[in-house]
């Protein structure tokens, strides 16, 4: 996800730096996901804190035996010096219930002058959907 796009941001790479991170979530492999933190990056998601690439990736392996089908969209709400706020959302199935959920959520983001991401700040919330409500193919969202 780095892409050796350093900060200070502009427009631009701040932006591109959204689209990566989408990507490489959308793989849903904790390996490639990881690379982009930094050794010693901490994390807040939900109500869970913990710290370091290896605490990411097994907190990575076990979302993603929970979350099936999933699939994310993320868009740039805002940029300054070394930080980028994200808005996102998420369509996934619950492994053991079968039921669908749609995941709206902010994520706050700090890098370090080689493009690691030092901290992740998140907050979200899930929505149950029937099947039918799932949004078909990739889109950016609508406030």
């Amino acid at each position: 996800m780095s892409e050796q796009i350093i900060p200070p941001f502009t427009a631009a790479s701040a932006a591109t730096k959204v689209q990566l991170a989408e990507d490489a979530w959308n793989t849903r492999d904790p390996e490639i996901v990881a690379r982009a933190y930094s050794e010693d990056s901490r994390w807040r998601n939900r109500g869970e804190f913990f710290q370091g690439r290896d605490a990411i990736r097994a907190f990575l392996y076990r979302k993603w035996r929970r979350e099936l089908h999933y699939r994310l969209m993320k868009e740039l709400w805002a940029f300054d010096g070394n930080r980028i706020s994200v808005r996102f959302e998420y369509e996934w199935q619950d492994a053991n219930s079968g039921r669908w959920y749609r995941t709206h959520g902010n994520e706050h983001w700090e890098f370090n002058d080689q493009g690691l991401m030092t901290i992740r700040d998140m907050s979200a919330n899930d929505i149950s959907i029937s099947s039918n409500e799932r949004r078909v193919g990739i889109h950016k969202i609508s406030p």
